[in-house]
């Protein structure tokens, strides 16, 4: 079953950020782990055409002129000296979507993929879409005790609007 939740758990989800949730529940059945083993860039290339129908700039391949490019540091003459890439951004750069599949919880990716969404100028909300089973481990459950413990403690304060976390 496709889960989410957003954090902070203390308002609902927005109508942009379920649009985007939508794409998965509608590709659910090809996409859910541990049936289909997809990699994350075969999970995005299942849900691209929804996405890019949401105005979504998504990525294509992992070719250096297919990335999406978020500029985060700029210098002298708005040169930019550091970009992070995304998975796929709304046209308006509010909304960052990162997919993940065996590294999210295991090698921590999601920790890394928090720190460059709150890097992005513009982003309001991390759509961050995680295997619900990876060779056995519950890596939505996982991750949901994680940001859990985040926004309950407190002690640390994102830039963010909020964190969606995704288990498919």
């Amino acid at each position: 079953m496709l889960q989410y939740q957003l954090f902070p758990r203390s308002f609902g989800i927005t109508s942009e950020v379920e649009a985007v949730i939508k794409c998965f529940d509608k590709n659910y059945n090809k996409i859910k782990s541990p049936e289909n083993n997809l990699n994350s860039d075969g999970v995005l290339k299942v849900i691209s055409n929804e996405l890019k129908n949401l105005n979504f700039k998504v990525e294509q391949s992992k070719a250096k002129e297919d990335k999406i490019k978020i500029p985060v540091l700029f210098s002298l003459n708005n040169k930019i000296d550091k970009f992070f890439d995304a998975d796929a951004v709304s046209a308006d750069g509010k909304i960052v979507l990162e997919v993940e599949a065996g590294r999210a919880y295991v090698n921590n990716q999601f920790l890394k993929d928090v720190f460059q969404a709150c890097m992005m100028p513009s982003v309001d909300y991390l759509i961050l879409a995680v295997r619900n089973d990876y060779r056995g481990s519950d890596d939505f459950s996982r991750i949901f005790q994680f940001f859990e413990t985040l926004y309950i403690n407190g002690r640390l304060q994102l830039p963010l609007k909020g964190i969606v976390l995704i288990g498919y």
